[in-house]
């Protein structure tokens, strides 16, 4: 894994766990790459102790190569210039037109009229991150605003995710809003036939149950028997095998619960190792399903660490804005997930691929209970991150 994946992976199991935790029993989906990007957009502009707060919650610790500026660029738009151009150069990658899939990053920082902001910083985060400030006025015509933003996402999401900002949600006295947009639609490389789907029980916990639709399929995949804690981890391809769902799933007497308690970077790498994922014949066995889920961050990335951005007193926007009292309103980030006998669409999205040994036995690998999944790239980039425990 490179320093980008590393720090990406970091970040996303931080915060999977803190929405577990506060959501239990619960769904949950998110994308912490337009997470990661959105916040590192905002960590360009910011200075002394409210960077730091954001460059631990980010594990930037795995940047130090990049944290000194090497070209005339990055000189210009960031001390941590270098790194920043690495994300650039990633989304750019990823942002490509590709016939197999459709995956697109998008995000804007709206800010006060009020408020002067650095001519700088406004060319920096749109050269490195592709990505505008737009002054609006929150005091004046907040419903408009509101209706604006909301239109914007709508628009960067092929229309799945709508309403981001509910009524009322955008204060008069708000002065920035971030905003991030993700959406991915894919093809699974092994289609699911729609003729097989057949209604089963889902046990959401011990003697309770639901029925759901479960799309069946035979065919060769990755997967790895985890002895500690007792599970199955399968890799369901997309069509151009560049990007794959990951799900760990739960056997024998083990829980989701148990997963969870020993997931973190070294063992999701040792989980999904080339040495344990085996190709062989499996009866695949997953439930179509939906997720939509928003969440403001404030609290959750205050309870991490990036605690000043938040506050008027002591945010440091010196890198954004030569104007005293900017500080970070509100994080909300809504993303939508789609899961077919077609493939994956998504409004957060995908994969990972590794050659091996064939098992001659086949293998079932049914997913009729809670379980926890990953989308993500070749690079191990995690695109999206979610748990599904109740249909």
């Amino acid at each position: 894994m490179d320093a980008l994946s590393t720090a990406n992976a970091e970040f996303c199991l931080d915060v999977f766990k803190q929405l577990s935790s506060s959501n239990v029993g619960e769904n949950i989906f998110f994308s912490p790459l337009s997470l990661f990007y959105a916040l590192s957009m905002i960590l360009l502009g910011t200075r002394g102790q409210s960077a730091e707060q954001m460059e631990k919650v980010l594990h930037y610790e795995h940047f130090s190569k990049y944290l000194k500026p090497e070209m005339k660029d990055s000189r210009e738009c960031s001390r941590a210039g270098r790194m920043h151009s690495e994300f650039g150069v990633l989304l750019s990658q990823i942002n490509q037109p590709n016939s197999n899939y459709t995956l697109s990053i998008a995000n804007r920082l709206y800010g006060t009229k009020a408020i002067t902001f650095h001519q700088q910083y406004l060319r920096c985060s749109e050269k490195l991150y592709q990505a505008k400030l737009q002054a609006v006025d929150f005091e004046l015509s907040t419903e408009e605003t509101r209706k604006t933003i909301n239109a914007w996402v709508e628009s960067k999401t092929n229309g799945k995710v709508t309403n981001l900002f509910g009524k009322g949600t955008i204060d008069p006295s708000s002065v920035m809003v971030l905003v991030s947009a993700i959406y991915f639609k894919g093809q699974w490389q092994n289609k699911f036939q729609e003729r097989k789907t057949v209604k089963a029980p889902f046990h959401m916990s011990v003697g309770k149950s639901v029925m759901v639709k479960m799309m069946y399929q035979t065919g060769r995949f990755k997967l790895a028997n985890i002895k500690k804690p007792q599970m199955q981890v399968l890799e369901l391809p997309y069509s151009n095998n560049n990007l794959n769902m990951i799900i760990l799933l739960p056997h024998g007497m083990a829980n989701v619960k148990q997963i969870e308690r020993q997931l973190n970077v070294r063992t999701l790498q040792e989980w999904t190792n080339s040495s344990n994922m085996v190709e062989s014949e499996v009866e695949v066995c997953i439930p179509r399903f939906k997720l939509e889920m928003k969440y403001e961050l404030n609290s959750l990335l205050k309870s991490l660490g990036m605690k000043n951005i938040f506050n008027v007193a002591a945010a440091d926007f010196s890198g954004m804005s030569p104007d005293k009292g900017l500080y970070l309103s509100k994080v909300i980030h809504k993303s939508y997930v789609d899961v077919t006998e077609e493939g994956t669409e998504a409004a957060a999205a995908t994969g990972e691929s590794v050659a091996v040994k064939r098992l001659l036995i086949p293998v079932q690998f049914m997913a009729d209970q809670p379980f926890l999944f990953i989308i993500r790239d070749l690079f191990g980039h995690i695109l999206f991150a979610g748990k599904f425990a109740s249909p």
